[in-house]
């Protein structure tokens, strides 16, 4: 341990303004007694949720503002505990994100040398994961995505989220799916499914489609490659409100789900699935910075389209 609890302070990512970054030393709450001390390894920056943070552009939720912490891929080892959480000392977990900072927000809050959080919001992964540990939230996001009836038929995005909702489609038992991308250098690194561009696809009767691109101009072209009665699945993040053509849509009585934060259950599977060697992380993580970068991090993990995933070292890190 470093000494965090004689202190009481963390190192942590701040972002005080739309892309206006820094390393600070921020005051922590005190530990609870059902809490513990996670001193992270690794973080991940989502190129979804966060680009919105990044940018000034993410719409108003509970909790918003500046300065703020961002992060909800954490993973580490618990250093320290309250008296109710002892036995958790020495484990190796995933955190999504935390609120213990006392000077900025933790709306996610997981881009921290040290966290503070309630035990059960430490997940326990075991040693054997490391790094990969950081895929995990959005690996529970894809699994929340999947109707337990049927699978995905058409994704749409092939960046890290579409990636990892294609390999738990098939981890699922499902039919390898089809997947659109747009972007030419991001239709390499299928693994058993098929990527091509959108014009290239003559099919229109999917049954089940997930949308991962955070388009908000794409419902009519989905709503044309559906088939009479399908499903349109709404897994990423929208700045702006959708909007779709009702006749079309009436004509194929198509059905619309959002599919919000994972579940318990979500986890509970997708563990299931990397343990058992159902679901691979591998090849997903691109990029890797220290720390002392997160500047430049966060620059090239919204803007080089090579990027798929951007994970920060905090090992290095007092």
């Amino acid at each position: 341990m470093t000494g965090i609890m004689s202190d009481k302070h963390t190192v942590a990512v701040v972002m005080d303004n739309p892309e206006c970054l820094s390393l600070r030393r921020l005051s922590l709450h005190p530990l609870q007694a059902a809490d513990v001390v996670v001193e992270v390894e690794w973080s991940g920056i989502s190129s979804g949720t966060e680009r919105l943070l990044w940018s000034g552009r993410m719409p108003q939720f509970p909790g918003m503002g500046y300065p703020l912490v961002p992060g909800y891929e954490s993973v580490g080892r618990i250093v320290e505990a309250g008296a109710a959480a002892r036995s958790r000392i020495g484990d190796y977990v995933f955190v999504p994100g935390a609120t213990c900072f006392k000077e900025a927000r933790g709306l996610f809050g997981g881009a921290a040398r040290h966290l503070i959080v309630p035990g059960a919001r430490a997940i326990s992964i075991g040693d054997g994961i490391r790094e990969q540990g950081i895929l995990i939230a959005l690996a529970a996001t894809a699994r929340h995505c999947i109707n337990a009836e049927n699978g995905p038929e058409l994704i749409v995005g092939h960046g890290v989220l579409g990636r990892l909702l294609a390999r738990s489609t098939t981890a699922a038992g499902f039919p390898p799916p089809t997947v659109w991308e747009t972007n030419p250098c991001r239709r390499s690194g299928a693994t058993g499914y098929r990527v091509l561009s959108p014009d290239t696809d003559v099919r229109t009767d999917y049954r089940v489609i997930v949308d991962v691109s955070g388009d908000v101009t794409i419902l009519d072209s989905l709503i044309a490659r559906l088939g009479r009665g399908g499903e349109i699945v709404l897994g990423g993040f929208y700045e702006k409100p959708l909007s779709f053509s009702y006749p079309p849509s009436f004509l194929k009585e198509a059905r619309l789900r959002v599919a919000a934060e994972w579940t318990p259950a979500d986890l509970d599977q997708t563990l299931a699935a990397i343990k058992d060697g159902r679901l691979s992380l591998d090849g997903l993580i691109t990029h890797r910075m220290d720390v002392s970068q997160a500047d430049q991090a966060y620059r090239t993990a919204f803007a080089d389209p090579t990027c798929l995933k951007m994970i920060l070292d905090w090992r290095k890190c007092a």
